[in-house]
């Protein structure tokens, strides 16, 4: 099968890419850097022509309330040109607990990613992924200093990106979905417990203090952005991946 990757060279793109193409596919990446700009539409129809496949993992450039109109943009060139094409699956992904943290701009932009991928022409799937365990030191980041980083107990799942690539890329050669899959790390740690660990692991001397009012994390309520039964369960630990 032939797979437009749009995002293709990210994080997770990337390894799609080389994931399908091992498996004996044909899988293009696309991105700004090839010349396909799904705001302006700019090279999004040459880029889905004769696809079989979708998978959209273009991220908007900010976490902000300007989100929610690249989604929207984004989403209707990207389905429409889609439908042009005659591609018969689309797959995006996104955060297990989205539509469950309305507080925050950016997930609610994540939902409205997949209620207009629900409501368009093409079948679809979503695969909703917990924390990636490549982001926590951007997240220690966020309310650190010198000397202490502010973390809240936010209950935290961390997945390995491989492991999410994995996913996505036998999502994507499957049949569609018609729904979602959720996908998590086999442990979950309050999001201060997960500072400490990841501190100790580097050497790094600062102390954690917990605090339920820092950070973007601040604003969930519960354990909402963990697996629920029904999920799958990545193998990658986040004590291996550490290492």
């Amino acid at each position: 099968m032939k797979f437009a990757v749009i995002g293709g060279t990210g994080l997770i793109g990337s390894q799609v890419v080389q994931n399908l193409n091992a498996a004996g596919h044909e899988a293009v990446p696309h991105s700004l850097s090839t010349g396909v700009d799904v705001l302006t539409g700019q090279g999004v129809d040459a880029a889905l022509a004769g696809a079989d496949v979708v998978v959209n993992l273009t991220n908007s450039p900010t976490f902000d309330d300007a989100s929610p109109a690249f989604f929207r943009t984004s989403m209707d060139n990207l389905l429409a040109a889609a439908r042009r094409s005659g591609a018969g699956h689309f797959v995006i992904l996104s955060i297990v607990g989205a539509d469950r943290v309305p507080e925050l701009d950016y997930y609610r932009a994540k939902t409205l990613q997949e209620d207009i991928l629900k409501a368009g022409p093409v079948p679809y799937s979503i695969v909703r992924a917990t924390q990636f365990m490549e982001f926590v030191d951007d997240v220690l980041s966020w309310t650190a200093d010198d000397d202490t980083v502010r973390l809240p107990r936010t209950p935290l799942q961390p997945v390995a990106a491989a492991d999410v690539a994995a996913t996505v890329t036998d999502v994507a050669a499957g049949p569609p979905l018609g729904g979602t899959l959720d996908l998590a790390g086999p442990d979950t740690y309050p999001l201060d417990e997960l500072g400490r660990l990841t501190l100790t692991a580097k050497g790094d001397r600062r102390s954690v203090t917990t605090d339920d009012t820092a950070g973007m994390f601040a604003a969930v309520h519960g354990d909402v952005l963990t697996a629920k039964y029904g999920a799958r369960i990545a193998p990658t630990h986040y004590t291996d991946w550490l290492k």
